[in-house]
């Protein structure tokens, strides 16, 4: 397997995921500037969190219109490997179309940085194969335009494409509709979260749960889902 990390002006994350794609797991992993477009090498694309172009107009906004994510669609299409975004790079998918519905901004107005619970609603993709269905899982969030909202017909259709594959649990920090805090799109190969999996990756940091995202995307091909 070969991941790329797209960095965006105004990326922070970039490096922490790095790490626990090439350090941790043994990926081999290259820091892709945001100027690239032959993506055609790698099985994994990480959009990562940050702020990209500094969130101006509102997050992804700009983004979305970078040279790497342009040359996203052909790569889905052609199903060359997994397209992950995490916390920026989810609303980067978002504004950009490859996801359904948007992130704006959470309903108390304010940045939130905490460590969340998170229900896990379908374990049956490459990203959430190593983790019981109904597994409560922990991450830290961070993020100030992180409440996912979409039309009622959005919402259905993921629900019952089973598209939704973490939900806030206890807490609902952010207003998301229906406790979203992730979800993929119908191929099952693009996935957006704005929980931070790569900030809980060693137990030093918390329970490790973000690791076995990582971990499922290597490993290959999703379980069989649970009832």
């Amino acid at each position: 397997m070969r991941a790329a990390v797209v960095v965006f002006p105004g990326s922070n994350c970039d490096h922490d995921t790095y790490y626990v794609l090439k350090d941790l797991l043994g990926i081999e992993t290259d820091l892709l500037w945001y100027r690239e477009t032959n993506l055609e090498r790698y099985d994994l694309i990480v959009l990562p969190g940050g702020f990209s172009y500094g969130d101006y107009l509102r997050a992804g906004a700009i983004a979305r219109f970078a040279p790497v994510v342009q040359a996203l669609p052909e790569y889905i299409e052609r199903g060359r490997g997994i397209v992950l975004g995490i916390c920026n790079g989810f609303q980067i998918l978002t504004e950009a179309g490859l996801l359904p519905g948007a992130l704006t901004k959470n309903i108390s107005q304010r940045f939130i940085c905490k460590t969340v619970k998170l229900r896990v609603e379908n374990n049956a993709t490459p990203l959430t194969h190593l983790f019981r269905y109904g597994e409560i899982i922990e991450l830290p969030i961070a993020h100030g335009e992180g409440r996912y909202i979409a039309p009622r017909e959005t919402l259905e259709r993921l629900k019952r494409n089973r598209q939704i594959l973490l939900t806030y649990y206890e807490e609902n920090p952010n207003g998301s509709v229906e406790n979203i805090a992730a979800i993929t799109d119908e191929t099952g190969t693009v996935f957006g979260m704005m929980p931070h999996p790569e900030r809980n990756s060693e137990r030093l940091f918390g329970t490790g749960d973000g690791l076995r995202l990582f971990q499922g995307v290597m490993q290959g091909p999703a379980g069989t889902p649970l009832p």
